[in-house]
């Protein structure tokens, strides 16, 4: 008799370590803190929140993205981020999840990881020594003449917790979350395009840093602090070439016809040339504004045509992504596809040779009614630049609105 209670006791103890163990068969509903692998010794974290098994939203700072192409297959998932091409495989464990961040067409691959019910981005254990409020007159690779460029450290400290970004004279490096460690700054951001993690050692007036993007690139950047600092003027530092006096250009749509600016869509009316990519995700910030420009003021003699420069490998890989884009944000006015097998900005400028230089994407070309190129904007100052992109949407529609008078 006194056999069975003992097998009965095992039997139980057997089922709770099977049900224990059992793995989950989609995302459980909570927040993750994600960790993709820089290298072996430095994790770039990012936070999540699983809605429901298809539905998730990811932060950085102030900004959401939210996520709803998400599948299953066997005991693995494919999480793919809104309008970019990249995607997150991994396979479903008991503590979260486990797999790669992937670009194909890159041929890049990060290692990453999930933890189910961790929120921290970072982990902060020391009592900050520096308040970084404020801004940062920075320059990136500060020792190579040729890979050398300056930016303006815009940032707010709250305690441990810093946020911010910073701007370059082609675009900012969008929302940045993190900590003030004791002297220690680590910042990150994930848009589903790019993975960045600034850390640095910092004083009140200086920052000597190293930034990171994914596991394929690293420079060190210095900073002061310069409440006084600026860029050189978006407006100046793209132009037409001497010998050259309007743009012209003619590129595929989605149906395979071919457009120009001597369409009839465009004669007589003020024309914005958006040179920009799927993959940029200045671009995507930038498009998000012109979309909604355009939508309110369409039947004001304006219209707006994008030229992508698509690095996807394929001609119909790279029209799938610009449909992708416009469906996503209902982008009304035509994106056409000016290349594809490569984003270099040497390239685009041999397909545009009346332009000095292409040194952003996104670079924006004001043409008013009688065809004259009035303004070149380089780069986008985006939402995560706060006052800035107040500046720049205020001067973007007077000057628009003085064109569409014209």
């Amino acid at each position: 008799m006194k056999i069975y209670p003992l097998f009965f006791i095992l039997l139980v103890l057997v089922s709770c370590k099977e049900e224990k163990q059992q793995v989950p068969k989609t995302l459980q509903i909570g927040t993750y803190q994600a960790v993709l692998k820089v290298n072996d010794s430095i994790d770039m974290p990012f936070v999540f929140e699983v809605l429901s098994e298809s539905k998730l939203n990811i932060f950085n700072a102030e900004e959401v993205i939210e996520v709803d192409e998400i599948t299953y297959r066997s005991d693995s998932i494919f999480i793919k981020p809104p309008v970019f091409d990249s995607y997150i495989a991994a396979a479903i464990t008991n503590e979260g999840l486990k797999g790669s961040y992937i670009k194909e067409d890159l041929n890049r691959s990060v290692p990453f990881k999930a933890i189910y019910g961790k929120s921290n981005r970072f982990e902060a254990t020391n009592k900050a020594t520096a308040n970084l409020s404020g801004i940062w007159e920075t320059t990136f690779s500060p020792d190579s003449e040729e890979d050398r460029y300056i930016a303006k450290g815009i940032f707010k400290q709250d305690n441990n917790k810093v946020t911010g970004t910073f701007r370059t004279t082609t675009g900012d490096y969008r929302y940045l979350e993190g900590v003030l460690d004791g002297n220690q700054l680590k910042l990150s951001t994930f848009d589903g395009s790019h993975a960045f993690l600034f850390t640095a050692t910092v004083t009140d007036s200086s920052m000597h840093g190293m930034f990171y993007s994914g596991n394929h690139f690293k420079e060190p950047f210095t900073a002061k602090r310069n409440e006084a600092f600026e860029l050189p003027d978006a407006n100046d530092l793209t132009f037409l070439k001497e010998g050259y006096e309007k743009m012209a250009f003619t590129f595929p749509d989605e149906n395979g016809n071919m457009k120009s600016l001597e369409d009839e869509r465009f004669k007589n009316k003020v024309v914005l040339v958006q040179i920009m990519g799927t993959w940029c995700p200045n671009c995507l910030d930038e498009s998000k504004y012109l979309t909604k420009y355009y939508k309110n003021n369409k039947d004001k003699d304006l219209e707006i045509v994008g030229l992508a420069f698509e690095y996807t490998k394929t001609e119909d890989k790279a029209f799938a992504n610009i449909q992708r884009l416009k469906n996503r944000l209902d982008i009304e006015y035509p994106v056409l596809l000016a290349q594809f097998g490569t984003a270099s900005k040497v390239s685009a400028q041999e397909k545009l040779p009346m332009l000095n230089h292409v040194l952003s994407y996104p670079t924006t070309i004001f043409i008013d009614k009688s065809g004259v190129v009035r303004k070149i904007h380089t780069g986008f100052n985006g939402p995560a630049t706060g006052e800035k992109y107040k500046e720049f949407t205020t001067e973007f529609e007077e000057f628009m609105n003085g064109l569409l008078e014209e």
